[in-house]
Formats: C-alpha cells, structure tokens, sequence
C-alpha cells in the first residue's frame, strides 16, 4: 500500500492474532485495540496485513485453513464495525459522500469473495487464488481508507474517541459471537 509523503510507513507486525500451541490456530485476536476509532481501524487493519503474510508463506491445507478462516473473520468483523458505526458517521462529516459508497460497494466485492474461500478448502482449485486477489482487494481498499478518507476524517468535528469506545465494544461483541459459534475460534 502506498504512502502519502507525510505519514512514515506502519509497520506489519500480525500483531493482534493469536495462535494456539496445541493445534497452531491461528485466529483474530479477540482484545479490541485502544484509541480512537482511526486508530483502531489500522490496528485492524495491521492485522489483516500481517495474516495474508502469513497465508503467503504457509505450507499445508490445514494451516492455510486455519489462517483463512482468521482472515475472513477479521474481515466481517472490521466491515460490520465499519458499515454500522464509522462509515455513517464519517458520511455525516464528509463532504465528498462518495468516498464512503466507494467502500461499501468495495466492501461487497470482499464479501463475494470471503463466502467463495468459506465456502471451499485449500487444495481445490482457485483456493489460494481467491485468498490472494482477497489480499488486493483490501490492499486498495486500506490504501483508500487511510490516504482519503481516515486524514479527512480526523481533520472534521467526529469524537474519534468516544466512537473508537463504540467501535471497540462492538468488535469485542462480534468476535465473541464468531468465538461461540466457531469450534475452531474456541480453541484459542
């Protein structure tokens, strides 16, 4: 992802995932990050970064399983924070509207293809195929987010803090729903 002159390159650390040691697991973690809601939203998206790395250098269907399901649930995660509580605010402040209809209809795109690697499993064809154009795709997307959108954002009236402890209690709240309905989330 590109970045703008005046903002110094984020590092991907992964930090944020978690693996289990009895079954090498790897899952979103379930701590949601501290901060305002930008800052939260890096985080996250830091995370997902750090995930597709480590599908790129993974060996074997069921690491490859385990680290795309962690994707696709940090992705569902971070788009419903996102569409329910960042994208109508930011909407409220922005004055190019189109910037937050750009990324719901990029949001959609993600969907199709996070249902179509759930659907299937490593080692049938397209599989890591779809996992890497997922990759691009929330690769545009973040560069969007935080060269556009995010700077125009901190620069309005939001309260970036108090929406960030919105944004926090909901992630906790969806990541607790994925843990309890998913036997491979529980095991971490």
């Amino acid at each position: 992802m590109p970045q703008s002159p005046q903002s110094p390159a984020k590092p991907k650390t992964g930090k944020g995932v978690k693996a289990n040691k009895s079954s090498k697991t790897i899952t979103p973690d379930a701590t949601p990050a501290t901060g305002d809601a930008i800052a939260l939203l890096e985080a996250d998206h830091r995370e997902v970064e750090g995930l597709f790395e480590q599908f790129e250098q993974a060996t074997g269907d069921a690491t490859k399983r385990d680290i795309a399901i962690a994707i696709c649930v940090a992705l569902k995660v971070h788009a419903r924070i996102e569409e329910e509580i960042f994208y109508p605010a930011a909407y409220a402040v922005l004055d190019d509207k189109s910037l937050i209809a750009e990324a719901q209809v990029e949001h959609a795109s993600a969907k199709d293809l996070i249902a179509q690697i759930e659907a299937g499993a490593p080692g049938e064809p397209f599989y890591d195929a779809r996992v890497k154009v997922l990759a691009e795709y929330i690769d545009h997307h973040v560069g969007e987010e935080e060269e556009e959108i995010f700077p125009k954002c901190r620069d309005s009236s939001l309260d970036l803090d108090a929406l960030g402890a919105t944004m926090a209690l909901r992630k906790q709240e969806l990541l607790t729903g994925f843990t309890k309905s998913n036997p491979i989330l529980a095991l971490s």
